[in-house]
């Protein structure tokens, strides 16, 4: 009896799989082979450059004389750095990094990242992929060894050891072991029971007016006397919970919606388990967008509905608008994509952990249990910014012996989600690996969709600074569709970008964004020239340009009904549903 796995089996054999779940884990769902390999290539090839390392050489032997100089200059008074950080590294802007002794160590370490990134980056015959591996891992040890992160080098720890008789210290040991108690038992946080859904966040008015095995559908009360013919339905990413987007009442995008005469229904994902291992793609396009489409038809017939989506939402929803752009279903008035990507031959630094290697690695971690846990997933974003999200919470609350107060945002964060292991494999190999999406190769049950077939206006947004979904790689979908379209570049990042409230006390006062409308096929190619063409930025928030946008696209306005009474299993569910208070 042959027992190889057949080639498109999602996992390796049952022999296999304890060796290599055992590994995903202790790894945290990182490739061991996929980095190897990344080093390997990129020291294979410097071995084999005596140029390369020439002027590596020279470079660290001209960086080593600027360090001399300065260290000199330092203790005879106030003196030029020799290096200046990244953009956004605040580890040595307090004032006491300026005493001689410290700005002589925070100028060396710069140096050596410098040198560092030189060295893994620019040698001949390394591919694109394992040259930004091989400097991202770099990075990463760099980031872990800087001299912040150390008691005895850190002048505001030693600072404040001094003031508190060692108090901070012994409190930051506390503090260490109650967070390690709680990641081994695999508890929250502490402070997210303030945070649980439809008691401290999510408490904009509705009731849930559909379910069914993969989502549920929430539809808000009206706040105003009259509301826009035409509902909105948003699509949140299946990676979180939809309430990123309806947090407290201060900060929620529903409640701004609905206050401007928006009638707004909003997916609610079901958590998956292990038997939910064979949900695909096509079922959360299916089963999901498609039929929460249906229920707003059923709920308000004869009219079009506006289209939201965020994150992976919006590649979901991306998907759904093609298809009904190709059968010529009129449903959709608009689309709007928030922070979403179509195109992901450019991912940004997500992108470093897409490879066959690393896919295959997960599919194996999913196999057993039929899911990928979130907070397996979580290891990677916390990657992606380890400064901010690693080693400054080392130096605050451990080093310092302060505690970061639970924020709503911070516990939503906490609130991981499941992804059914066969969806996750499809969406990581159909879109990230073969991008089969913008290559207008992508099927839905065997029907091949293109985005081109996207017609009805289309509202993108992007933020600047996003490390999971980078604005240039958002842009991309405006030259691959075949719609009018309007493009905002918004201050921040993937999340904080997006709830950006207009008003209120939670409004950001750095708030801006660009916005520029184009008609169809005029957009520019490039995410560049967009910029360079671009308005200046406008200040506040882009909500109130969103909103009104989709005003604009809307056939005028009704009288407000409240929402109707659902029974589900014998009884009205309120907002926020059931389903997302399911852990």
């Amino acid at each position: 009896m042959n027992t190889q796995v057949a080639s498109h089996e999602p996992h390796s054999q049952a022999l296999d799989l304890p060796l290599k779940t055992a590994l995903a884990r202790t790894a945290h769902g990182i490739s061991p082979a996929s980095v190897a390999m990344a080093h390997a290539d990129w020291l294979t090839h410097l071995l084999v450059s005596p140029s390369r390392q020439s002027e590596l050489a020279s470079s660290a032997l001209q960086k080593s004389l600027l360090w001399l100089r300065f260290a000199s200059q330092a203790w005879a008074g106030p003196c030029a750095p020799c290096a200046e950080p990244m953009p956004g590294d605040k580890r040595f802007a307090r004032s006491d990094w300026q005493l001689p002794f410290f700005a002589t160590l925070a100028q060396g370490f710069l140096l050596t990242e410098q040198w560092w990134d030189e060295a893994t980056r620019g040698v001949r015959g390394v591919s694109r992929h394992h040259e930004e591996v091989a400097s991202f891992t770099v990075r990463q040890w760099l980031d872990m060894l800087s001299p912040s992160n150390f008691a005895a080098l850190n002048p505001e720890v030693i600072r404040g050891t001094l003031a508190s008789g060692g108090a901070n210290l012994a409190t930051g040991l506390a503090n260490f072991w109650r967070d390690a108690i709680a990641v081994a038992a695999g508890g929250p946080p502490r402070g997210v029971e303030a945070f649980r859904p439809g008691e401290g966040v999510a408490l904009t008015p509705g009731k849930v007016v559909h379910r069914n095995h993969l989502m549920e559908l929430i539809q808000y009360e009206p706040a105003t006397e009259r509301a826009q013919k035409e509902p909105l339905l948003i699509v949140p990413s299946w990676i979180m919970k939809y309430y990123i987007l309806d947090l407290t009442p201060d900060d929620s995008l529903v409640r701004y919606l609905v206050s401007q005469g928006h009638t707004v229904f909003m997916i609610s994902w079901r958590n998956p388990g292990a038997d939910d291992r064979n949900l695909g793609l096509d079922d959360y396009v299916e089963t999901g967008v498609l039929q929460a489409l249906a229920e707003v038809r059923r709920i308000r017939p004869g009219t079009q509905v506006h289209a939201a989506g965020y994150c992976l939402g919006g590649t979901l929803l991306a998907v759904a608008a093609a298809l009904l752009g190709k059968r010529r279903d009129p449903v959709l008035r608009t689309v709007t994509l928030l922070a979403a990507q179509v195109d992901f031959e450019e991912p940004g630094e997500l992108g470093l952990f897409m490879d066959e290697s690393q896919v295959a690695l997960l599919e194996d971690l999913m196999a057993e249990r039929g899911y990928l846990d979130g907070r397996e997933m979580a290891g990677a974003f916390q990657l992606i910014n380890s400064k901010d999200l690693v080693w400054s919470k080392l130096v605050h609350e451990y080093l310092m012996g302060a505690r970061t107060p639970m924020t709503p945002m911070r516990a939503w964060n906490a609130d991981a989600t499941r992804l059914p292991a066969r969806m996750h494999s499809e969406y990581l190999r159909r879109l990230y690996l073969e991008n089969h999406l913008a290559e207008n190769t992508y099927a839905v049950h065997g029907e091949t969709v293109s985005l081109r077939d996207i017609r009805v206006p289309l509202f993108v947004v992007a933020t600047e600074r996003d490390h999971v979904s980078p604005w240039r790689s958002v842009y991309k979908v405006l030259p691959l569709v075949s719609a009018p379209s309007d493009f905002v570049l918004v201050s921040g990042g993937h999340n904080v970008g997006i709830v950006s409230p207009a008003d209120g006390p939670l409004a950001f006062a750095e708030a801006a964004y660009r916005h520029a409308s184009h008609a169809r096929h005029e957009a520019p190619l490039d995410a560049q020239d967009w910029l360079g063409s671009a308005p200046a930025a406008a200040r506040g928030s882009w909500w109130t340009c969103w909103s009104q946008w989709l005003g604009r696209h809307s056939s005028g306005t009704v009288p407000a009904k409240p929402v109707t009474k659902v029974r589900l299993s014998g009884k009205v569910v309120p907002a926020p549903g059931a389903y997302v208070l399911v852990p």
